[in-house]
């Protein structure tokens, strides 16, 4: 006798660096198989942009891996932000730009006089195509006959669920991710995507959860998938990790969602004393709300202080680093973060550093830059860490010294995951979840010196 397949959700997760395509348990929540690819940036054409088409074919040819192991009967949806699709309404009039192309700098001057105060959209002024009204505003002056064909603007977790479904929405997790687009106290669009007519191309706003339609016949046909699978409008990535908490958890706490960047959500901290020009604003989760955040490129910075280095710093090179103050200093990903307009550098000559010493120091770094980020954001209770770094055993005892209050990790599987698979059913359908780690234990070195001469460095 044939075991009958259990029911399951699919999740289709594109981050910066890397896409995951993710069969989870409807019964268990737990990760049944898990296939991975590079995101990759195609630099030919008219400017840096993602390949879809790339993506397109594989995750057809996840889904119908799945649909053999699976009953599925939802696909969730969840992507990096500020990544948009300008369509005709049938296909792309030109591509989904990467977000650090410089392009959109050339404009900045001019598109700084009509985007709108800082205390309208909480969203700041930032690099490249960061901001997507940015990226509209450079897209729309540059290209102006391909964009006049624009019938419809999509998000790029709704530009997955357009491609599958054929419906198009919008859902307010990526709509007011630092896009200038949007009003989060108000829930109304921005005067810039009013005043520049962009607010009527964008699609129907409906919630993360809301089911935009079911799979097209002829990828049902071609997948195995059941014709009845249900697609959500999906979610962006790091309020993806953060949902789980809001519908669990009790203010204030904080979630730090990590992997390329390091995302800071201060649920219950203070708004009001956000600082746009140290990375700063409000991200709106997935009820609606403006949440106090702050972010840094942590997985970009981690990546070059140690060169992709695997090594497992020893006591003796953490106490090295530690007593010897060797530092990294802030930023190594320019244009981002709490330490925006500063030049990264080194204290002490990196060559003279063992491979276990720089993972020591970049450790200490992303906890120190965390810091500054939590107290930005009026963060207070425990935190939650989410992601790669919920793994790295020193960066949470040294974030627990640092700040004086719980760290727990959640290195279960990717809280990008978790909170996406949640969208099958809702918000009624999230449950107790899985239980919390024990917080973890303080460094156990004095690190107070080293902490106190860094940030007098940085100040």
């Amino acid at each position: 006798m044939t075991a009958a397949k259990p029911r399951a959700t699919v999740v289709i997760d594109i981050g910066k660096t890397n896409a995951k395509l993710a069969l989870v348990d409807e019964a268990t929540r737990e990760i049944i198989a898990l296939r991975t690819t590079v995101n990759e940036v195609l630099t030919e054409g008219l400017y840096p942009h993602f390949d879809v088409e790339r993506i397109w074919k594989w995750i057809l040819a996840g889904l119908t891996e799945f649909a053999a192991e699976a009953e599925i009967g939802c696909i969730s949806t969840t992507t990096h932000g500020a990544a948009i699709a300008v369509t005709d309404g049938h296909d792309l009039v030109m591509p989904i730009l990467d977000y650090e192309f410089k392009g959109p700098d050339s404009v900045a001057e001019i598109y700084r006089t009509q985007r709108g105060a800082f205390w309208e959209t909480l969203s700041p002024d930032l690099p490249g195509g960061l901001n997507v009204g940015r990226q509209l505003f450079w897209q729309e002056r540059t290209y102006p006959s391909a964009f006049s064909r624009a019938k419809t603007i999509l998000f790029y977790p709704q530009f997955w669920v357009w491609r599958l479904t054929g419906v198009a929405v919008s859902e307010p997790t990526t709509l007011g991710c630092h896009t200038d687009l949007w009003n989060p106290e108000a829930g109304t669009f921005s005067r810039l995507a009013d005043d520049h007519g962009w607010s009527k191309l964008f699609a129907p706003l409906v919630r993360p959860w809301d089911t935009a339609g079911t799979i097209k016949p002829e990828l049902a046909a071609k997948t195995g998938l059941p014709p009845d699978c249900r697609v959500v409008a999906g979610i962006h990535d790091s309020n993806a990790s953060l949902l789980p908490h809001i519908l669990r958890r009790r203010a204030p706490f904080s979630v730090i969602s990590t992997g390329t960047w390091m995302i800071f959500f201060a649920v219950g901290g203070s708004i009001a004393d956000l600082d746009p020009a140290r990375d700063c604003l409000a991200n709106v989760d997935a009820l609606g709300r403006a949440i106090p955040s702050a972010r840094f490129m942590a997985g970009r910075e981690y990546s070059i202080l140690t060169e992709d280095s695997k090594a497992v710093p020893t006591e003796a090179e953490i106490a090295r680093v530690i007593d010897e103050k060797i530092m990294a200093l802030p930023s190594f990903a320019p244009g981002t973060g709490p330490f925006a307009f500063r030049e990264g550098h080194w204290s002490h000559d990196p060559a003279t550093l063992s491979p276990g010493e720089k993972v020591a120091a970049a450790s200490l770094y992303c906890a120190l830059v965390a810091e500054a980020c939590l107290q930005l954001t009026g963060a207070a209770g425990p935190i939650v860490v989410e992601g790669p770094i919920s793994r790295n055993a020193l960066y949470l005892s040294a974030l627990t010294t640092i700040v004086g209050r719980p760290v727990i990790a959640r290195t279960d599987t990717t809280g990008t995951t978790e909170g996406a698979a949640l969208l099958a059913n809702g918000p009624e359908g999230v449950g107790a979840g899985l239980p919390d780690a024990e917080p973890a234990a303080p460094l156990g070195h004095d690190l107070a010196a080293y902490a106190t001469a860094w940030r007098e460095t940085t100040d």
